[in-house]
């Protein structure tokens, strides 16, 4: 009792005060703005003791107020340009005192980044409130310039303080895996790092940079850690979605350890869909640094009869899904991978999936079946294949895919299966038994259906055009099959010209 009470409430003062509150009430304007109401308040602090989730959290607000600081300085609201930046500075100054708190110890790069950080807050705090005593147009014009200046080098300061504090984190995190035969220790630490992975691509690269995927795969090669290969493996997956991280799965030779993983049949059903789903990652065809994985062409041929049989036995939809889309990642990625896939009567088990609705009842798992149809229709053995199996039936229905909502996910997907049904169709049509089949299917009264109605087709260009070629190969074969105004429209003028006929349609509700 003998110390001094004012003393002692400045000392619980430092435990009972957020900086937040502390923020609003000194910056918050006598009158009520209308976008006021959008400010960035944290109702409390991250959890206590969590470094990740410090930075992850203030990381995000501190974003969301340098880009709406932006947008009022091009709006010339000084008066919420300037209250902006001081509750700005006061998010920075709380990251930076609470990181310093919870972490293992700054880098003197961290602390020369820390020091340039508040002096720029300090600096955009400074010349917003002289911006307020303004009033010369001119003055204020050449003032907006500098303070835009000092908004973008602000901007790449957190930017790379945020780099470098997230680096350090993932660093131990890495370390711990690495480290850890303790199970539960390396479960809780590879969610921890897959959490990281779900923030996007710059945390993404920083694992990849910082040994995620050695460490990864190093739990993927021991025995003890069977339980946690699907936990591991999914993390890969998202980590391959950056160059850096399947450059490092080449050098650690993971291709041949997803390749064992799969051929294995002791490993769980989860553990090779998800070692599938790595495959389907890092042979997707929209990146293209995977083109040049030189080490995956000596393990296709296990990889992909592995991934045939996967479909065949797949016990859930997702797990037909993550295999199929391999498969269909594959068949672009090298064109022996469609000979493998006729060789092993891929056909045959792709077409019985499509009957079984526990298997195959989404859109976006026969986006993935008719992309290596469409594939495989380039080769000439194809086509027989697929008439004994009774294809051009399930690929007329392909034709006529409805989305269930009105989702974005779920129309796009529905145009992509009509659009790579119908170039399946145009290519297997080469095979005059194929266009017969077709046309007895009445296959063109459907194809005429989607070029002329743009509802039917969701009005997508792609789907016309490959409904305009499908239909062109067929009438090549079976001209008696259309009417004549279908054929003076749709198939004697130039392609280009039947597009812009069908694309200007307008629908007739007589």
């Amino acid at each position: 009792m003998q110390v001094d009470s004012v003393q002692r409430w400045m000392e619980d003062l430092k435990f009972m005060t957020e900086c937040e509150c502390m923020c609003v009430l000194q910056a918050k304007p006598i009158s009520l703005e209308e976008d006021t109401q959008g400010d960035v308040i944290l109702a409390g602090g991250p959890g206590p003791g969590d470094p990740l989730q410090l930075l992850l959290k203030r990381g995000w607000v501190i974003s969301t107020e340098l880009r709406r600081i932006g947008q009022k300085l091009a709006q010339d609201r000084w008066a919420r340009v300037h209250s902006m930046s001081v509750r700005l500075t006061c998010h920075a100054r709380s990251m930076v005192s609470e990181y310093s708190a919870l972490s293992r110890g700054a880098s003197q790069e961290m602390n020369q980044v820390e020091k340039l950080l508040m002096e720029k807050c300090s600096e955009l705090s400074a010349v917003t409130e002289r911006c307020l005593q303004v009033e010369n147009e001119n003055v204020l014009k050449s003032m907006k310039a500098c303070v835009s200046e000092t908004l973008s080098t602000l901007g790449q300061h957190f930017g790379q303080l945020l780099e470098l504090a997230l680096t350090q984190e993932v660093q131990a995190l890495v370390r711990k895996i690495d480290s850890s035969d303790n199970i539960y220790i390396t479960e809780s630490t590879t969610g921890n790092l897959f959490s990281l992975t779900q923030e996007g691509a710059p945390l993404c690269r920083i694992i990849a940079k910082e040994g995620g995927v050695v460490a990864l795969f190093k739990v993927c090669r021991q025995d003890s850690f069977r339980c946690l290969y699907p936990q591991a493996l999914r993390t890969l997956a998202s980590i391959c979605c950056v160059e850096e991280g399947v450059h490092q799965l080449e050098k650690v030779d993971g291709v041949l350890c997803l390749a064992d993983i799969l051929t294995d049949d002791s490993h769980s059903e989860a553990t090779r869909a998800e070692a599938a789903a790595v495959v389907a990652q890092v042979t997707s065809p929209h990146l293209s640094f995977t083109q040049h994985l030189s080490s995956f062409l000596e393990s296709m041929e296990e990889i992909v009869t592995a991934l045939v049989k996967l479909c065949q036995e797949a016990s859930s939809g997702e797990v037909f899904l993550l295999a199929s889309a391999a498969l269909a990642n594959i068949t672009f990625f090298d064109t022996m991978a469609c000979e493998m896939l006729l060789q092993l009567n891929a056909i045959r088990v792709l077409l019985e999936a499509c009957s079984d609705k526990q298997r195959v009842d989404t859109p976006y798992t026969r986006d993935q079946i008719v992309t290596i149809l469409a594939n495989m229709s380039v080769l000439e053995q194809c086509a027989s294949d697929i008439i004994q199996e009774n294809g051009i039936q399930l690929i007329m229905g392909m034709l006529s895919e409805k989305p269930r909502s009105g989702a974005p996910a779920e129309v796009a997907a529905c145009e992509r299966v009509q659009q790579k049904a119908a170039v399946t169709l145009a290519r297997l049509s080469r095979d005059s038994d194929v266009a017969r089949e077709a046309v007895r299917l009445n296959c063109m009264s459907r194809l005429i259906e989607l070029c002329r109605s743009p509802s039917e087709r969701n009005s997508s260009d792609a789907v016309l055009v490959a409904c305009l070629a499908a239909l062109r190969r067929l009438a090549g074969v079976c001209p008696e099959g259309l009417q004549d105004s279908d054929f003076q429209q749709l198939v004697q003028p130039r392609l280009v010209d039947s597009f812009l006929l069908c694309s200007n349609m307008e629908e007739s509700f007589v």
